[in-house]
């Protein structure tokens, strides 16, 4: 059983930053895609970043390209989201999720793939 906890959320004002983790446990990290998703009220989780099992292979949504950056250490079991020049659009619960049956280069934007997640991070974005 994989546990997965995110931590690093608070309140920003708009264009400052913020670096999540997502600590793991309980299973092979390393053999994992990663991924990192975000649900506002009223609206569906949607797909932040994702990084295959090495780090070799990213990919992240449109709305956040060029400001997030997601990362992981193997070693550590950890996951991060350095977060970039944030947008009050960016306000949302922020989730880490773990894929554990991709292959090595893999990586996933569809939520329904991931087999655990964490409880969530609030992250909040003032103007």
């Amino acid at each position: 059983q994989v546990q997965l906890v995110e931590s690093g959320g608070g309140l920003v004002q708009a264009g400052g930053s913020l670096r999540l983790s997502c600590a793991a446990s309980g299973g092979t990290f390393s053999g994992y895609t990663m991924g990192w998703f975000r649900q506002a009220p009223g609206k569906e989780r949607e797909f932040i970043a994702t990084v295959s099992r090495n780090g070799g292979v990213i990919n992240y949504a449109a709305s956040v390209q060029g400001r997030f950056t997601i990362s992981r250490d193997n070693a550590k079991s950890t996951l991060h989201l350095q977060m970039n020049s944030l947008k009050p659009e960016d306000t949302a619960v922020y989730y880490c999720a773990a894929d554990t049956r991709s292959g090595a280069y893999y990586t996933e934007t569809r939520p329904y793939e991931y087999d655990y997640w964490g409880q969530g991070t609030q992250v909040t974005v003032f103007s």
